[in-house]
């Protein structure tokens, strides 16, 4: 027997209704178990800082534990692939940083998709990233870093956390636009590549303000300028790139919560709002200012065309940099 034109309508607006209704379950009642958060870096690395202070605030905004899970190895690409093959229900969420767009310019392989196979969620934070050199170099400033390069073209080198990370970027960032060339020398992580620069064998490095402020205040390193259009608060005294003449060189270093692309609307709406919740804490804020990163606040719209527009900017910076996919 056949549904009649009227059946057939009110049994359509009454599926809309459940749907809508059920929606609205799920957003109430999420969560109602542990959270895993996966983070593609080793514990104690800048990202793991800043996620820690962020996750701490936010699983009593979720009102539900944030079991943390460090999954770092291949650039972070293990621990991505392993988010986006979880459920999409939003007990699994990635916290990632520029670090997600420079593995999509440096890789031949990932294994997975990532402008696809992910929803961005929340900005959090944002760190410039900072021009460092060794005391024992004798650079003051910028310019003479940049006249020492200019004298002795190829002969200077960096550093970097490994081929295609933020800080091999922020480097190339800042050779194009100052028309130097240095050695790129890069390292397994950012842990070894300081220690060869505070040692004095290496002349200058691009780190996130995050992780280099400690260093900068115990004096191990000379802070040159920063990468951005505007002074970072907590180095008040160090120049940007741009007031150097350079303001094609600012690199920003940001970390955002990610989840699979499947994730239901109202679940990613439920985390965004108390993520935002979460960096607009005031001990949260003073946590970030004391590790060098300040809260980035934006729409979940808007963070979603900030990690594209990211990954196509990064994209193009590559191919100028002439870094080939490894």
């Amino acid at each position: 027997m056949g549904f009649s034109a009227n059946k057939f309508a009110a049994l359509a607006v009454a599926g809309v209704v459940l749907g809508a209704a059920a929606g609205q379950a799920s957003a109430q009642s999420y969560p109602s178990r542990n959270v895993t958060a996966i983070i593609p870096f080793a514990a104690g690395n800048a990202n793991d800082v800043t996620a820690r202070i962020v996750f701490e605030q936010l699983q009593k905004e979720l009102g539900q534990p944030i079991v943390i899970e460090s999954k770092p190895g291949a650039g972070g690409t293990l621990g991505v692939g392993q988010a986006a093959r979880a459920t999409p229900d939003g007990y699994t969420i990635l916290f990632h940083s520029a670090t997600f767009s420079a593995s999509y310019v440096t890789h031949k392989s990932l294994p997975y998709d990532t402008l696809n196979d992910f929803t961005a969620v929340s900005a959090v934070s944002i760190s410039p990233s900072v021009l460092v050199a060794s005391p024992k170099k004798g650079y003051k400033t910028a310019a003479e870093l940049i006249a020492a390069a200019k004298a002795k073209p190829g002969e200077l080198n960096f550093a970097s956390a490994g081929i295609g990370a933020a800080s091999h970027l922020s480097a190339e960032k800042f050779q194009l636009a100052a028309n130097i060339k240095a050695q790129h020398i890069p390292f397994r992580g950012p842990v070894d590549a300081l220690a060869e620069v505070m040692a004095g064998r290496i002349d200058f490095y691009f780190l996130p303000l995050a992780a280099a402020i400690g260093h900068i205040r115990s004096g191990n390193v000379t802070p040159l300028a920063v990468s951005s259009d505007k002074r970072a608060p907590q180095l008040p005294e160090v120049p940007t790139t741009a007031e150097i003449g350079y303001p094609a060189a600012a690199y920003a270093f940001w970390n955002g919560v990610f989840v699979p692309v499947k994730t239901p609307p109202d679940i990613v709406a439920r985390l965004y709002q108390a993520t935002q919740k979460a960096i607009a804490d005031p001990g949260v804020k003073d946590k970030l200012d004391k590790v060098g990163a300040q809260p980035l606040v934006m729409s979940q719209p808007d963070f979603q065309k900030y990690f594209v527009a990211d990954v196509k900017a990064t994209e193009e910076l590559a191919k100028k940099a002439g870094i080939e996919k490894q």
